[in-house]
């Protein structure tokens, strides 16, 4: 039975409380979409840099990754339902107030705070799934219809970003995010059942700080680096206190009575080597989508809605594959399928690293439906396999797990690839004989360069124009360049985890695992 025949099996209670859900869901991840769509007009109206563009998208992501462990903790012990619905309306305030932001330093600021909303809202969106759909044959259905949710979300956030920047302003995407997110309460108000587990331990506030301070040290190390240089002594010391940090909170959760993060969890390897192909997947897919839409709108040349309309492709891939890949899982078992998306989006990335400027669109298509076919085969079967490791009345702490692995790759894949294209890009710029004066501001982003040579052919006439071409095919050349070097990075990210699921991966649940209980 395939999930689309599925579908009106699972009772109509049932079916609202899951599309609420998943309208939940769309709110948080449609959010990292549309904010990317915008980052080359950001550069422009705000003046925001590369390092700014990376932490206007990393501000959500790292305080998403961080927090998301104590949200599902929190909504476990004191009610899923109000923590959903409080997440978004503080996400509509966040989302609204971002929208009127004067610089860059502000619109980080709401950024985070709408990071700390999606905390709250996305671990129960999974933690109340599981608790409504406990039979595996229905939960599988939910999930692939959850997971199709992302898909649809990467389709309607550049589309809708891209309509809303043209015809309006940049700040009526934030807008729409802020009215996605009251729908969403609404929906919740009247469909969501509440569910509680009430033995769930007191917070444990020492792993959350030491959790914060390793994650948020460790991006800030890897962003700050191509302006301080890898090398050098303040980056090489923000990773070894990242580094520190992490050992600390791995040895105060091991042993502490209630543990934020259950380590022993990770004994189990089906969770283990579900959750490390989820943050590889991620990693993948956000540091894409950060490169990608530049590629288009500073090299391409095209504007917001037409790149968000050639996003289409990895949104629908992605959507059809996480329908699919779930129900696979039960045919073949999960380390098949799970192992071949990552092979698939490794072949994506080791072609999409042959991109230049006058790559034919048909072939970049190809490239994405590659890509979404791997991430929907990847993610959807391992949150499964992570879910059905932990017990329904655990599900709120399951699920944020499954949000931190996928935030985590996520927010490390945005500064990772972002800070490697950068340096790529800012070593290419560095060779050129042409005027320190007019390739100083270029170094900032690929979107800057297009902006001082703009200036220079206005400032100095015909010969301004000569040196502004230059300028900006240079840019175009280096900005290509620091694109394949880091969906290099993203593919040999991805081919590591997928030799380690081949190797670590239970095909199926084994007879001893925990198996779902009923939840109060």
């Amino acid at each position: 039975m395939t999930i689309l025949a599925a579908v009106p099996a699972i009772r109509s209670k049932k079916m609202a409380a899951l599309i609420t859900l998943c309208s939940a869901v769309f709110v948080v991840n449609v959010s990292t979409t549309i904010v990317n769509i915008a980052l080359p007009t950001l550069v422009g109206d705000l003046g925001a840099s590369t390092r700014d563009l990376l932490w206007i998208v990393d501000a959500f992501n790292l305080a998403f990754a961080a927090l998301v462990l104590a949200g599902g903790s929190l909504s476990d012990r004191f009610g899923r339902r109000p923590f959903l619905i409080g997440g978004l309306a503080l996400f509509a305030v966040a989302s609204v107030g971002g929208a009127w932001s004067g610089e860059p330093s502000h619109l980080i600021a709401w950024r985070a705070l709408a990071g700390v909303a999606a905390a709250v809202v996305y671990p129960v969106t999974l933690s109340i799934l599981t608790n409504v759909f406990q039979e595996r044959s229905e939960r599988v259905v939910a999930i692939g219809i959850w997971g199709a949710a992302t898909g649809v979300s990467v389709a309607v956030g550049p589309v809708v970003g891209g309509s809303l920047i043209e015809h309006f302003w940049w700040g009526s995407i934030f807008v729409f995010n802020g009215l996605a997110a009251t729908g969403a309460f609404a929906l919740a108000i009247r469909f969501v059942p509440n569910s509680i587990d009430p033995s769930t331990p007191p917070l444990d506030k020492t792993g959350l700080v030491l959790s914060v301070l390793a994650l948020g040290s460790l991006v800030h190390a890897i962003i700050e680096g191509p302006d301080r240089g890898w090398s050098s002594t303040s980056t090489l010391l923000g990773f070894g206190v990242a580094a520190a940090l992490l050992v600390m909170f791995v040895v105060r959760e091991s042993r502490a009575r209630h543990p934020m993060l259950d380590v022993r969890l990770f004994t189990n390897m089906r969770f283990t080597a579900a959750s490390g192909a989820v943050t590889s997947a991620f990693f993948a897919l956000f540091g894409f989508i950060f490169l990608v839409t530049q590629y288009f709108q500073s090299v391409r040349g095209f504007g917001p809605l037409d790149t968000g309309v050639r996003m289409l492709p990895v949104a629908g891939s992605l959507a059809a594959f996480s329908l699919v890949g779930p129900r696979l899982a039960v045919l073949v078992g999960s380390k098949v399928v799970v192992a071949s998306g990552l092979a698939l989006l490794t072949a994506a990335f080791l072609w999409i690293s042959q991109v230049e400027a006058g790559t034919s669109y048909l072939q970049i298509a190809g490239q994405m439906v590659l890509l979404g076919a791997g991430l929907g085969l990847t993610s959807a079967p391992a949150t499964e396999a992570i879910m059905g490791v932990v017990p329904t009345d655990k599900a709120g702490m399951g699920s944020a797990v499954n949000d931190a692995t996928r935030e985590l790759g996520g927010t490390l894949g945005v500064a990772v690839i972002g800070s490697v294209a950068l340096s790529v890009y800012r070593d290419g710029l560095d060779t050129t004989q042409l005027p320190a004066a007019l390739v100083e501001p270029a170094r900032e982003s690929v979107g800057a360069a297009l902006e001082a040579a703009r200036q220079a052919a206005e400032a100095l006439g015909d010969p301004g124009a000569m040196l502004g071409s230059q300028l900006t095919e240079l840019a175009r050349e280096q900005f290509i360049d620091g694109f394949a070097t880091g969906s290099l990075v993203a593919g040999a990210v991805t081919a590591v985890a997928g030799v380690l699921t081949l190797i670590f991966l239970p095909s199926h649940p084994s007879d001893d695992e925990a198996q779902p209980t009923k939840g109060s």
